[in-house]
């Protein structure tokens, strides 16, 4: 019954010594926290930008639109009113198109920079916690053969 129970100790001591490595766990967490809040701020600041875009586009079509429904003195003047609105519109969708683009090419580098970096922090944190973990995992061996050895020796004492 006594060798049992100088197993049961030692696996007991083994499994209580386990290395749980919280503060890695903490890095990783503030890692992930900092990532979110910087792709946050790039979407924010993107959003900010396209509203501001979509407010002007607006404005400048509305403004066309006062000019096109004016009372005409001609019929033609009708006519020549739609061309240039339409006119207008075509130069005014190529503008703001294009400045969207500039917006989204932006969040996708920007997006590209962050996820490169977090990748990065993440590996090296990923690095440190797996050999921290490793050292202790050997040290943690190492006590467990030396009690097993110890008790192995005592039992075949007796």
């Amino acid at each position: 019954m006594a060798k049992t129970d100088d197993m049961t100790k030692i696996m007991k001591d083994m499994m209580g010594a386990f290395p749980v490595d919280m503060s890695s766990l903490q890095e990783t967490f503030k890692t992930q926290a900092s990532l979110g809040d910087k792709m946050s701020k790039v979407a924010v600041e993107a959003a900010e930008k396209s509203t501001e875009l979509s407010s002007k586009w607006t404005k400048a079509t509305l403004a066309k639109v006062a000019e096109f429904s004016a009372v005409k003195d001609e019929p033609t003047d009708y006519t020549n009113a739609m061309t240039a609105f339409a006119s207008a519109q075509a130069e005014l969708a190529t503008e703001n198109m294009a400045a969207f683009a500039e917006i989204a090419k932006k969040v996708q580098m920007e997006t590209v920079e962050l996820m490169l970096a977090a990748g990065k922090d993440m590996g090296d944190d990923m690095t440190a916690a797996a050999k921290k973990a490793t050292e202790e995992l050997s040290s943690v061996a190492k006590k467990a053969t030396d009690e097993v050895t110890a008790a192995a020796k005592k039992a075949t004492a007796k």
